[in-house]
């Protein structure tokens, strides 16, 4: 049906809340309102605000509330829902973006293969338990599916491997680690991880054709693989050094900065175009945008203080809440199911912590307790997680059940880091520790998940 964007209101006997916009801006505060109260009620238990934003989501949907048909009808009703993710999509990208302009490539060089050793042993495992995830989910959770087993083993691999950067940053800075050696290594381990995770869920996407049937040539894995690395080549080796000599010319003037942020945010949205157009998802474009774009003379800086309160603020609580609301746990059923829970619960932090711990203690000679902890800090997801998992559900790898089982092991694994953290790293940094060089969050205090 025709949707109209506002109504002639009440007095000529249209309801507000059957228009687009109305309803919209009213979608968006009642989100707010619930996410931010949960997330005042979660302070004393030192969650990242992630964690109320997705239970949020789910209280509001069919979990709990949505169960309400009125309530359901009234605030979302089905012709709703591609307004919603559409805006909660934007906040997403440009939050992607933000994450590439704040990767920290001086601690990833500092720390050399230290960092990329310990990437690489929180990796191996999950991405090796979710080849045999995938055989049991089939026996637990009898159902078709339109992906392939080898495009799902690599999309839960993705899912089942990925440290969330910016919740892993949230929980060092509230412990006062950013800014030691073990901050430092955790920090730079996690980069080399988000890469390689958005690389690998590129991957998957391309290898599965989106969960659909395929379409066009045979060889279309191919081209969508071969035309990602050229976007990248260009992004990296013409439009990087570009952007250096247009900020050289643009300086830090009030105008300029102004200017230089609405040309980078423009860019970012037409990366996520242009990746969307090859057949890799737009987060992907904007993510490495970020990643492309000059630090030199604060330029990413300034770009993150001015797009950061925006993003952080109404536009990602309400992606997660409507992760949630697209989140039915009633979908796990019977003791099979939650034996699932169970068991990709075990894998994702199992598998991160033994990998993690191993090679921390065996290959960089680590003291014990550090590498727990290490191995608890790179279990972190959340955030990336709930971004993986999204897209898994848009582009149909994954069906209802199993994407309500990773968000509940998402939210798991992001409510134990915390607590696990500050019981195996209790002691704050010395006063001679140095301070976070190029990986505080931007905007202040807030944790943006």
């Amino acid at each position: 049906m025709a949707v109209k964007m506002a109504s002639d209101g009440l007095w000529q006997g249209e309801n507000p809340l059957d228009f687009a916009l109305p309803l919209l801006a009213v979608q968006i505060a009642v989100v707010l309102v619930v996410t931010q109260g949960l997330a005042f009620t979660l302070k004393p238990l030192r969650q990242p605000r992630v964690v109320a934003e997705i239970l949020g989501g789910i209280l509001l949907g069919p979990s709990a509330l949505g169960r309400w048909g009125a309530f359901r009808r009234t605030l979302f009703p089905e012709w709703s829902t591609a307004a919603l993710d559409t805006v909660s999509g934007l906040g997403l990208l440009l939050f992607l973006f933000l994450v590439g302009l704040e990767l920290d490539f001086c601690a990833v060089r500092r720390m050399g293969p230290r960092s990329v050793a310990i990437a690489a042993a929180g990796i191996v495992p999950p991405l090796l338990g979710a080849a045999g995830v995938v055989p049991l989910l089939d026996l637990a959770i009898p159902a078709p599916r339109q992906a392939s087993y080898f495009s799902l083993c690599v999309f839960l691999g993705a899912a089942l491997s990925v440290t969330a950067l910016p919740v892993l940053a949230c929980i060092l800075k509230e412990l006062g680690l950013l800014g030691v050696p073990f901050g430092e290594t955790a920090m730079a381990a996690a980069a080399v991880n988000d890469v390689f995770a958005w690389t690998l869920l590129a991957l998957a996407l391309a290898v599965s054709g989106g969960g659909r049937e395929p379409k066009g040539p045979a060889l279309a894995p191919v081209y969508i693989l071969s035309s990602g690395a050229l976007f990248v080549a260009f992004t990296f080796f013409a439009l990087r050094p570009l952007m250096a000599r247009l900020a050289r010319r643009a300086g830090p003037s009030s105008s300029d900065g102004d200017l230089t942020c609405s040309c980078a945010v423009a860019c970012a949205l037409l990366a996520g175009a242009v990746t969307d157009a090859i057949g890799v998802h737009p987060v992907f474009g904007a993510f490495v945008f970020g990643l492309a774009m000059p630090r030199e003379d604060g330029v990413a800086e300034r770009i993150g203080e001015k797009v950061a309160p925006l993003v952080s603020g109404p536009m990602l609580p309400l992606y997660f809440a409507t992760s949630g609301l697209h989140t039915n746990v009633d979908n796990v059923r019977g003791v099979a199911a939650w034996g699932m829970v169970a068991l990709v619960v075990a894998v994702a932090v199992v598998g991160k912590f033994a990998g993690t711990f191993t090679v921390a203690v065996a290959g960089t000679g680590m003291a014990r307790r550090e590498a727990a902890a290490l191995g608890v800090a790179m279990s972190a997801k959340g955030l990336v997680e709930l971004i993986v998992l999204n897209i898994g559900k848009e582009k149909k790898v994954l069906d209802d059940t199993t994407f309500a089982i990773f968000v509940i092991m998402a939210l798991t694994t992001t409510v134990i880091a915390t607590p696990l953290m500050t019981a195996l790293y209790r002691q704050p940094p010395t006063a001679t520790a140095p301070e976070s060089d190029g990986v505080e969050l931007k905007g202040g205090d807030a944790c943006p998940a």
